[in-house]
């Protein structure tokens, strides 16, 4: 009944339910990371910050997303191999560095630090080459398997993952999958060598 519900309600109101489902699952990376985090004895979490992410996932990300999904695909229409390929280069040509420099500067605004560029002039280049490890194949499986007006709920869920590593990345990585796996694997060693102190 209640999933009957919601697919009515995504027909019925697409842009409100997708912008809403991706901005909470988004929001939900955050604070995956920041209780991670906690859990590990480090820092108590920072729920300022969560707010600030839920705001930029609100009002840029699932937006960006539900629009820039709808042009691809009145640009290139269809379940084609020649489309869905053409719709995911331009995703990753286009819309992920445009997505990847909006979360960066979007978030020193929000921030409010003196140089709204500075995280991604750090950052940026290794954020985006480790989402093409990543969204080609998200992107990939939703032009191929998911309907039109699910397409950016679907990102968002697939975004969970990613936005978990960004946040990551914008407090204290430098935009690589090297550094959030040395600080996974360094965590480990501290809960391992913990435990065997007990």
């Amino acid at each position: 009944m209640a999933g009957a519900l919601l697919r009515a309600g995504v027909r019925r109101f697409p842009w409100l339910c997708n912008v809403l489902l991706y901005g909470g699952l988004f929001t939900a990376g955050d604070a995956a990371q920041q209780l991670w985090r906690r859990r590990r004895g480090g820092q108590p979490p920072d729920w300022a910050q969560t707010r600030r992410v839920a705001l930029l996932a609100l009002a840029f990300h699932g937006n960006f997303s539900y629009l820039w999904l709808r042009a691809l695909e009145r640009a290139l229409p269809g379940r084609r191999l020649a489309a869905v390929l053409g719709k995911v280069l331009c995703d990753q040509v286009l819309g992920a560095p445009a997505a990847v420099f909006g979360f960066y500067t979007g978030m020193s605004i929000l921030q409010k630090k003196e140089d709204i560029f500075a995280d991604c002039r750090k950052k940026f280049w290794n954020t985006y080459k480790t989402g093409l490890m990543y969204w080609p194949f998200v992107q990939l499986s939703n032009f191929l398997l998911v309907p039109v007006h699910l397409r950016t709920a679907y990102s968002g869920l697939c975004g969970f993952v990613w936005a978990t590593f960004l946040c990551f990345s914008q407090q204290s990585g430098d935009g690589t999958a090297k550094s959030a796996l040395m600080w996974l694997q360094r965590e480990k060693l501290n809960a391992d060598e913990e435990s065997s102190e007990k």
